[in-house]
């Protein structure tokens, strides 16, 4: 007797529907006509007698059955993805595409001197660079929407495998016309009311937190915008002080700014740089190829 399974496409349209919360959306998302992606999970639905999807003018609503299903789905599409993987790790290191997600507070001031060396020394590698904070950036890697993740730590990403790249310090950015402050700044000296900091979301806010060991700080310092170029400017413009890696001092970020760097006297002064990804993903041995580029490159 013939079975009749649900397609690897049904289920990704299901998915697609999930993460959209829209018809329309989700179709732009599979890259598909909306009425492709409403018949395919009509069939979806026709095929195993059940409902799965509630459909009115102004909400998609997922039955019980339907969350679980999306979920199921999920596993399914993640391992489908990880055949392919497996025969790309069997050939040539770093080849094929790739999706990396990587932090806000990375991305602009790793990336560009990353990725020409990657490109030259690594042609066939198809890297697909996502930008997301750290809590959306994780949830991506298990839900199989991203292969790896670029990552300061310490944040919990759940099941993961970790490969340490290197320590970034944190310095303390204050304006040029604050004066008579030390070279350096003990932690318990920091003016929480004058601290500027990344809204919720970003990891860097706790790992400035964390630094000034004071744990009162997190209900009173002020905590504005979602780019650290903004608060360099607000720091400039005498609103402030904030916390800023190492890296991004040595990108530029405060050229043509007043702004001082001063090292702070704390042990938590500095986030860990690593790569993570999946456990007993097949392609770990590129992961930690690309880990060992990402660490020279540092270097």
């Amino acid at each position: 007797m013939s079975v009749y399974l649900p397609t690897l496409k049904q289920l990704q349209y299901l998915v697609a529907l999930r993460d959209a919360g829209h018809f329309g959306r989700a179709a732009e998302a599979s890259f598909v006509t909306q009425s492709t992606l409403s018949a395919g999970i009509r069939e979806l639905e026709t095929l195993i007698g059940v409902v799965l999807v509630e459909r009115t003018r102004r909400v998609v609503r997922f039955t019980p059955l339907g969350e679980s299903i999306v979920a199921k789905a999920r596993k399914v599409l993640r391992e489908a993805e990880e055949l392919t993987d497996m025969a790309r790790a069997a050939g040539r290191p770093l080849s094929g595409e790739m999706r990396m997600s990587v932090i806000p507070t990375i991305a602009p001031f790793l990336l560009p001197r990353l990725l020409p060396r990657l490109r030259r020394d690594y042609p066939d590698l198809k890297l697909f660079l996502r930008e997301e904070p750290s809590a959306a950036a994780c949830e991506g890697l298990h839900h199989g929407r991203t292969d790896c993740v670029l990552l300061a730590l310490p944040y919990s990403c759940g099941e993961v495998e970790v490969a340490p790249l290197f320590e970034d310090r944190l310095l303390l950015a204050v304006p040029g016309n604050d004066s008579g402050d030390p070279a350096s700044i003990v932690a318990d000296d920091i003016d929480p009311e004058r601290l500027l900091l990344l809204e919720d979301g970003h990891c860097l806010k706790d790992h400035a937190l964390r630094a000034c060991e004071q744990p009162e700080l997190r209900g009173q310092a002020m905590m504005m915008g979602t780019s650290l170029h903004t608060i360099v400017q607000m720091v400039d413009n005498g609103l402030g002080t904030t916390m800023l890696p190492q890296m991004a001092i040595d990108a530029g970020i405060l050229d043509n700014t007043g702004i001082t760097a001063r090292p702070i006297e704390s042990q938590n002064a500095q986030r860990r740089i690593a790569l993570v990804w999946r456990r007993a993903s097949p392609r770990e041995r590129d992961f930690r190829l690309l880990a060992e580029v990402l660490a020279a490159e540092r270097g």
